[in-house]
Protein backbone atom coordinates (compact mmCIF):
# COMPACT_ATOMS: atom_id res chain seq x y z
CA UNK A 1 0.00 0.00 0.00
CA UNK A 2 1.67 3.40 -1.08
CA UNK A 3 2.27 6.00 1.81
CA UNK A 4 -0.62 8.30 0.20
CA UNK A 5 -3.38 5.23 1.00
CA UNK A 6 -1.52 4.12 4.22
CA UNK A 7 -2.54 8.04 5.55
CA UNK A 8 -5.90 8.47 3.61
CA UNK A 9 -6.51 5.48 5.76
CA UNK A 10 -5.38 6.39 9.05
CA UNK A 11 -7.21 9.71 8.94
CA UNK A 12 -10.78 8.63 7.51
CA UNK A 13 -10.46 5.77 10.44
CA UNK A 14 -9.57 8.76 12.93
CA UNK A 15 -12.58 10.97 11.18
CA UNK A 16 -15.05 8.64 11.70
CA UNK A 17 -14.29 7.50 14.91
CA UNK A 18 -14.28 10.31 16.04
CA UNK A 19 -15.38 13.45 14.29
CA UNK A 20 -15.21 17.12 14.83
CA UNK A 21 -18.91 18.43 15.81
CA UNK A 22 -20.64 19.04 12.32
CA UNK A 23 -18.38 17.14 10.25
CA UNK A 24 -19.21 13.99 8.93
CA UNK A 25 -17.50 11.87 6.30
CA UNK A 26 -19.95 10.01 3.40
CA UNK A 27 -18.51 6.74 3.68
CA UNK A 28 -20.15 5.45 0.73
CA UNK A 29 -18.24 7.83 -1.29
CA UNK A 30 -14.90 6.69 -0.02
CA UNK A 31 -15.65 2.82 -0.59
CA UNK A 32 -15.42 4.07 -4.90
CA UNK A 33 -12.70 6.01 -4.53
CA UNK A 34 -9.95 6.50 -1.79
CA UNK A 35 -8.88 9.57 -3.74
CA UNK A 36 -11.64 11.43 -3.31
CA UNK A 37 -13.73 12.40 0.21
CA UNK A 38 -17.17 13.94 0.34
CA UNK A 39 -17.65 15.39 3.61
CA UNK A 40 -21.03 17.13 5.00
CA UNK A 41 -20.41 20.23 7.20
CA UNK A 42 -23.18 21.91 9.31
CA UNK A 43 -23.33 25.55 10.00
CA UNK A 44 -21.85 25.93 13.19
CA UNK A 45 -24.88 27.06 16.11
CA UNK A 46 -24.74 31.13 16.61
CA UNK A 47 -23.42 31.96 13.01
CA UNK A 48 -24.23 33.16 10.03
CA UNK A 49 -24.23 29.61 8.62
CA UNK A 50 -26.29 27.98 11.71
CA UNK A 51 -28.61 25.24 10.16
CA UNK A 52 -27.06 25.14 7.03
CA UNK A 53 -25.85 21.98 5.16
CA UNK A 54 -22.65 22.32 3.07
CA UNK A 55 -20.50 19.58 1.30
CA UNK A 56 -16.73 19.64 0.23
CA UNK A 57 -15.23 17.57 -1.78
CA UNK A 58 -11.37 16.41 -1.22
CA UNK A 59 -9.22 14.82 -4.04
CA UNK A 60 -6.11 13.63 -2.91
CA UNK A 61 -3.17 13.58 -5.28
CA UNK A 62 -0.53 11.04 -5.28
CA UNK A 63 1.98 13.32 -2.86
CA UNK A 64 -0.51 13.56 -0.21
CA UNK A 65 0.01 14.47 2.37
CA UNK A 66 3.49 16.38 0.70
CA UNK A 67 0.86 18.07 -1.60
CA UNK A 68 -2.30 19.38 -0.20
CA UNK A 69 -5.19 17.92 -1.45
CA UNK A 70 -7.63 20.01 -3.92
CA UNK A 71 -10.88 21.00 -1.84
CA UNK A 72 -13.96 22.88 -2.79
CA UNK A 73 -17.55 23.17 -2.20
CA UNK A 74 -19.87 21.30 -3.90
CA UNK A 75 -23.78 20.66 -3.99
CA UNK A 76 -26.56 23.12 -3.85
CA UNK A 77 -25.69 24.79 -0.64
CA UNK A 78 -21.96 26.60 -1.87
CA UNK A 79 -21.81 29.32 1.18
CA UNK A 80 -22.55 33.14 0.78
CA UNK A 81 -18.74 34.31 2.07
CA UNK A 82 -15.99 36.25 1.11
CA UNK A 83 -13.11 33.68 0.40
CA UNK A 84 -15.86 31.31 -1.24
CA UNK A 85 -16.48 31.77 -4.64
CA UNK A 86 -20.05 31.15 -6.22
CA UNK A 87 -18.18 28.01 -8.11
CA UNK A 88 -17.01 26.08 -5.20
CA UNK A 89 -13.30 27.60 -4.93
CA UNK A 90 -11.92 28.37 -1.41
CA UNK A 91 -9.38 30.95 -0.93
CA UNK A 92 -7.76 29.62 2.13
CA UNK A 93 -3.64 29.82 2.51
CA UNK A 94 -3.51 26.52 3.87
CA UNK A 95 -5.11 24.75 0.97
CA UNK A 96 -1.96 26.01 -1.08
CA UNK A 97 1.12 27.92 -0.07
CA UNK A 98 0.17 27.34 3.71
CA UNK A 99 -0.44 23.61 3.60
CA UNK A 100 2.00 21.63 5.87
CA UNK A 101 2.41 17.46 5.64
CA UNK A 102 1.22 17.66 9.06
CA UNK A 103 -2.25 19.04 8.25
CA UNK A 104 -5.21 16.89 7.78
CA UNK A 105 -8.67 16.20 6.39
CA UNK A 106 -9.87 17.44 9.79
CA UNK A 107 -7.24 20.10 10.54
CA UNK A 108 -8.95 21.74 7.14
CA UNK A 109 -12.56 21.08 8.03
CA UNK A 110 -11.95 22.72 11.19
CA UNK A 111 -10.43 25.38 9.74
CA UNK A 112 -13.18 26.10 7.17
CA UNK A 113 -15.77 25.54 9.94
CA UNK A 114 -13.72 28.56 11.53
CA UNK A 115 -13.60 30.37 8.68
CA UNK A 116 -17.21 30.34 8.00
CA UNK A 117 -17.90 30.90 11.90
CA UNK A 118 -16.34 33.98 11.54
CA UNK A 119 -18.04 36.22 9.34
CA UNK A 120 -20.02 38.61 9.97
CA UNK A 121 -21.52 39.59 6.37
CA UNK A 122 -22.68 37.05 3.88
CA UNK A 123 -21.50 38.47 0.43
CA UNK A 124 -19.56 36.93 -2.39
CA UNK A 125 -15.45 37.79 -2.96
CA UNK A 126 -15.39 40.74 -4.86
CA UNK A 127 -13.69 39.27 -8.03
CA UNK A 128 -16.17 36.79 -7.86
CA UNK A 129 -18.14 37.23 -11.71
CA UNK A 130 -14.02 37.63 -13.56
CA UNK A 131 -12.63 34.68 -11.22
CA UNK A 132 -15.57 31.83 -12.19
CA UNK A 133 -14.95 32.88 -15.85
CA UNK A 134 -11.51 32.27 -16.32
CA UNK A 135 -10.19 30.29 -13.08
CA UNK A 136 -9.30 26.49 -13.51
CA UNK A 137 -11.77 23.76 -12.76
CA UNK A 138 -8.75 22.98 -9.98
CA UNK A 139 -8.42 25.52 -7.27
CA UNK A 140 -5.18 24.52 -6.68
CA UNK A 141 -3.76 26.18 -10.01
CA UNK A 142 -5.07 28.94 -8.92
CA UNK A 143 -2.40 32.04 -7.71
CA UNK A 144 -4.49 33.32 -4.61
CA UNK A 145 -3.51 36.98 -3.71
CA UNK A 146 -4.36 36.71 0.43
CA UNK A 147 -5.27 39.95 1.25
CA UNK A 148 -8.26 39.97 4.16
CA UNK A 149 -7.25 38.40 7.28
CA UNK A 150 -10.15 39.90 8.93
CA UNK A 151 -13.46 37.30 7.66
Amino acid sequence: MASMEKRLQKELTALMKDPPTGVKVDAESIYKNLSEWIVDLDGAPGTLYAGEKMQLLFKFGSRYPFDSPQVMFVGPNIPVHPHVYSNGHICLSILTEDWSPALSVQAVCLSIVSMLSSCTEKKRPPDNAFYIKTCSKNPKKTRWWYHDDNV
